[in-house]
């Protein structure tokens, strides 16, 4: 069987290098560096996480390619940030996502001067930066966006917290990254303090101060470092559910309705409630590491609970036993209420990991070796989003973006001296 997946690796790798260059863009239009793009259907869009997973995952294999060939992608992974600080507005804001489009800028940012606020940029701009930055072993190309940082993150906190429970909520459901996550999806704006959202916010608050401190802003690296601290200590207080032993996200538009006299006693003084649907996402703190080992322990066995997350295929990316669990195939949403998603794998396996669960996370890589290979060997692609039960494509064929995780995921264990 070892043999197997060693097969696989390989018939991946050669695909997945092969077809790199067809998502390494040049500019067009209103989009002025080069940049790299999902594949499929979402040709000659620049997305916000996508991009960082993009990023993530191919600098990976640079093992396996030349000098030129590394020296082109950190090229388009610049031109990734470039873009994105290209079209910030003055109040800060970013947009998530850039289209080849007829209009003069991106949608989002017409819209967002219209006086209509939408999401913004999600948290992954300051770590794509210092991914580069760290290949690089060069922190200074980037200095020059310090103050547009600083104002991303004054957006953010301008239009995106909650002073009362120190978390950071949706706007509404547009492009929060996992379209149709029930715990967002069709809810009130600015009402859900999403695990996913803080989670990231944690990393981004201190990869901002890695980059602080390498620009020579001490002062700043130490407030966004207790910016993050204090964000962890919100999210354990209000999200980590302890009687059900897993994080969710929350309700936080939670205040006494008052009106005449019949509210006068004792109001709400709680300061959020838990939606009690079980994500992917409720792992995420095992991977920004701050869950803590009782904590991770628990998370481990929702994970791998045959019941729930464990599926023949990988982690679903909702819980088998939700009553919202479909794999219906859709775009506009995508779907996230179930099928498997080669980010979601990482991101768990990764968790494990962290936590020192070798055993379960090399089991949930070679199950995804396996779909994915048999996947390609069968249909000479990969797919947006897979069937946790037969493990077969369910839609976008063509799609690269975070699939390339799956390498990282067999180099990361044979780096730990863990043969598949």
């Amino acid at each position: 069987m070892s043999s197997d997946y060693q097969q696989y690796e390989s018939m991946l790798r050669k695909y997945i290098l092969d077809k790199l260059p067809q998502v390494l863009k040049k500019p067009h239009r209103f989009i002025h560096y080069p940049f790299i793009d999902p594949g499929s259907v979402y040709n000659g869009n620049v997305w916000d996480w996508d991009t960082y997973w993009s990023v993530y995952a191919i600098l990976g294999l640079t093992d396996y390619m030349d000098l030129g060939q590394i020296q082109d992608i950190l090229i388009h992974a610049k031109g990734n940030v470039e873009n994105f600080m290209d079209h910030q507005l003055e109040d800060g804001y970013i947009p998530m996502m850039i289209e080849v489009a007829d209009w003069p800028e991106p949608y989002l940012n017409l819209k967002h001067k219209e006086g209509v606020l939408m999401n913004m940029h999600k948290p992954f701009l300051c770590q794509q930066i210092c991914l580069i930055s760290e290949h690089c072993h060069d922190y200074q190309w980037a200095k020059k966006f310090y103050h547009k940082l600083e104002a991303y993150f004054t957006c953010y906190r301008k239009n995106y917290y909650k002073e009362n429970t120190h978390l950071y909520v949706w706007c509404d459901d547009i492009m929060i990254g996992v379209d149709n996550d029930p715990s967002s999806f069709g809810r009130p704006k600015f009402s859900t303090a999403n695990i996913y959202l803080n989670s990231f916010m944690v990393m981004e608050l201190k990869a901002m101060g890695t980059l602080c401190q390498n620009f020579g802003e001490e002062e700043r690296a130490d407030f966004y470092r207790a910016e993050a601290d204090d964000l962890i200590h919100a999210v354990q207080e209000e999200c980590w559910d302890k009687r059900d032993k897993i994080y969710y996200s929350v309700d936080v538009d939670i205040h006494t309705r008052s009106f005449d006299w019949f509210h006068q006693g004792l109001g709400v003084f709680w300061k959020s409630l838990p939606i009690k649907v079980r994500v992917w996402s409720s792992f995420l703190p095992m991977f920004a590491g701050f869950a803590t080992n009782d904590e991770a322990t628990y998370l481990k066995d929702h994970m791998t609970d045959p019941c729930t997350f464990w599926a023949p295929y990988g982690i679903t990316s909702l819980a088998m036993d939700e009553r919202m669990f479909n794999l219906d195939a859709t775009n506009n949403p995508s779907n996230w209420l179930g099928p498997i998603w080669i980010v979601c794998e990482y991101i768990c396996f990764r968790a494990l990991l962290n936590y020192g669960y070798k055993e379960e996370a090399t089991t949930l890589c070679r199950r995804t070796l396996a779909m994915m290979g048999r996947d390609l060997q069968e249909t000479g692609c990969l797919h947006e989003y897979y069937d946790p039960f037969t493990g077969k494509g369910i839609m976008n064929g063509g799609f690269l973006n975070w699939n390339i995780l799956v390498l990282n995921m067999t180099k990361e264990l044979r780096e730990m001296n863990i043969m598949l």
